[in-house]
């Protein structure tokens, strides 16, 4: 049933609900222009292997469009929830030399901070991707 309920749902992202809080406001009326609140599907469906996959998060998703506003904080909740269940998660041991790497279209990550009292020395590199495509009528029918 909530899949039904999701797969045509959009969401509005905006980073000034998280990190925008930690910065001036001056500071954040200078970058939200370039980079604005944006609206993407709740499911995702995966460019290459046509998988749907949440595309939602505690951090920057604000609320669903079209919802009113319990159903729009109750239904994300569920959905952050759904996240967080052992049998979805794959935990990296890091170790001198390792490299994790993954598909953000297709992947959350969550960053433990249990390496303390070590230092940890990171690169990161993000690929510019495409634009997230929602499932289509037909998809749905095809997977329902």
């Amino acid at each position: 049933s909530v899949r039904a309920r999701i797969d045509h749902l959009t969401a509005v992202h905006d980073w000034r609900g998280t990190f925008g809080l930690a910065m001036p406001p001056e500071a954040v009326e200078q970058l939200s222009p370039q980079f604005p609140a944006a609206e993407h599907p709740v499911v995702r469906v995966h460019p290459e292997t046509g998988r749907r996959t949440l595309f939602v998060n505690p951090v920057f998703t604000q609320h669903l469009v079209g919802l009113d506003a319990a159903d729009s904080e109750a239904l994300p909740t569920t959905l952050f929830r759904q996240m967080t269940r052992a049998e979805y998660q794959c935990r990296f041991a890091w170790t001198p030399g390792a490299v994790a790497f993954w598909d953000n279209r297709a992947t959350q990550h969550y960053a433990v901070s249990d390496y303390f009292p070590q230092s940890r020395v990171m690169d990161r590199i993000s690929i510019v991707g495409d634009r997230p495509v929602g499932v289509t009528p037909a998809a749905a029918r095809q997977t329902a």
